[in-house]
């Protein structure tokens, strides 16, 4: 069994920062590409960002210069540090991260529960 598990979440003003945390624990024998989407009320979700094994990122435009991700391979954990909030981005995000345990053949995606972001003043 794998589990993602995020952290971070809350109330923050506009202007304010955030930082989530996503942990993967279970059978792992490895994780490739790991990713936060997010999805608000009404509106499908979306790539926020993601980071392959060996550090190279993407970002949706939109948050381009604001949000980092990053990742700790030993922790097998999953970063996103979102500065400069704004009140569009307020959504439920959710981590996500392909894996391979350690009786499969092909790796997977496995999905966080989500964590709610609220940009408001």
């Amino acid at each position: 069994q794998v589990q993602l598990v995020e952290s971070g979440g809350g109330l923050v003003q506009p202007g304010g920062s955030l930082r989530l945390s996503c942990a993967a624990s279970g059978s792992i024998f490895s994780i490739n590409a790991m990713g936060w989407y997010r999805q608000a009320p009404g509106k499908q979700r979306e790539l926020v960002a993601a980071i392959t094994s060996g550090g190279s990122a993407n970002y949706a435009d939109s948050v381009k210069g604001r949000f980092t991700i990053s990742r700790d391979n030993a922790k097998k954990t999953v970063y996103l540090q979102m500065n400069s909030l704004k009140p569009e981005d307020t959504a439920a995000y959710y981590c996500n991260a392909n894996i391979k345990r350690r009786w499969d053949t092909l790796s997977s995606d496995y999905w966080g529960q989500g964590t709610q972001v609220t940009v408001s003043s």
